[in-house]
């Protein structure tokens, strides 16, 4: 992420009079021997920084002690500012430095920039396989300019029934889950989701959206997902665990699984969610190693009919 890093030293020196390699090191918790490759390296590219040697030296931009980033449109500072959000790849001492830059940018761009720079979650666990490809993206970039803007949109949309409706929403964050792309949003009905294939017509009203004061879309989504997982996998199993048996059950079944506490053998407590007992318990077949069911019942005869079965056969 070298670029990111050379952009966050570029703006510093334009919010400061003056920057040293340890200002530099500093700010985005990096090497004194790192930030003076930075700096040199912005040098060579052929921005236009001197460094001034001795007593109070250290690097400045040719033409004045302070630039003014009034040159950004405000699109580019949007960009820019994504870098500092959830959605991004850089390095979280990098998002740091850059969020703090915020107020180095001319007023009329602040805002928005701020509003950039949580706008966007990239969520990386997929929920389940899915053989089905989203539809386009059709209106993805104006539902990110929305939110960023922070303006209200009427939206057309068709849900997983094929029902067709159109409402008034209020665009709070926009994220990607796998392939799929949602928008969280305000509505009439409280907060609700909205998978951006779906969505089949967009304007934008006009009128400002209502963002409650204590929104965070990263827990927001969280409280999501949870709820949509435990929507996919209504049932849950109680078990225990060998201790050497852990580490296959998380790689197996992620976040469906919850550990309890060390009973009474060693053994540890844990609780499965799943689509259904016959579901679950081919699942846990194979690690009868390790795994034993304790309930619900259901779920043990089937894995007694499947090992009945299984011995029928390779006897």
């Amino acid at each position: 992420m070298r670029a990111d890093r050379l952009m966050a030293v570029l703006l510093l020196l334009q919010q400061r009079e003056r920057l040293t390699a340890a200002d530099v090191a500093r700010e985005l918790e990096v090497s004194e021997r790192t930030a003076r490759r930075d700096l040199d390296a912005l040098a060579m590219a052929g921005v236009p920084v001197y460094s001034i040697q001795g007593r109070g030296g250290g690097w400045r931009l040719v033409g004045g002690a302070r630039t003014d980033l009034s040159g950004l449109t405000a699109g580019e500072a949007r960009a820019l500012f994504l870098v500092a959000g959830p959605a991004s790849a850089a390095t979280p001492a990098v998002k740091a430095a850059l969020r703090k830059l915020v107020r180095a940018l001319p007023e009329p761009f602040r805002l928005e920039a701020e509003a950039a720079a949580s706008a966007l979650l990239v969520d990386p666990q997929r929920w389940g396989v899915s053989r089905v490809e989203p539809r386009p993206q059709r209106f993805l970039d104006e539902l990110q300019n929305a939110v960023i803007r922070g303006v209200q949109v009427r939206l057309g949309y068709v849900d997983g029934t094929g029902a067709e409706t159109e409402r008034t929403v209020h665009p709070l964050g926009i994220v990607a889950k796998g392939p799929w792309w949602y928008l969280v949003a305000g509505t009439a009905a409280g907060r609700r989701t909205f998978r951006v294939d779906r969505v089949t017509s967009l304007g934008l009203t006009g009128d400002a959206v209502h963002r409650p004061g204590d929104f965070d879309l990263a827990a927001s989504w969280r409280a999501i997902a949870d709820e949509v997982d435990r929507r996919r996998t209504p049932l849950e199993i109680q078990a225990t665990c060998a201790p050497d048996g852990l580490a296959r059950l998380r790689m197996i079944l992620g976040d469906r699984l919850d550990i309890g506490a060390a009973t009474a053998d060693g053994r540890i407590g844990v609780a499965i969610r799943g689509y259904n007992e016959y579901a679950l318990a081919g699942e846990l077949a194979g690690l009868v190693e390790w795994v034993e069911v304790t309930g619900p019942p259901g779920v043990r005869a089937q894995l007694a009919a499947i090992g009945r079965a299984l011995a029928e056969r390779y006897g």
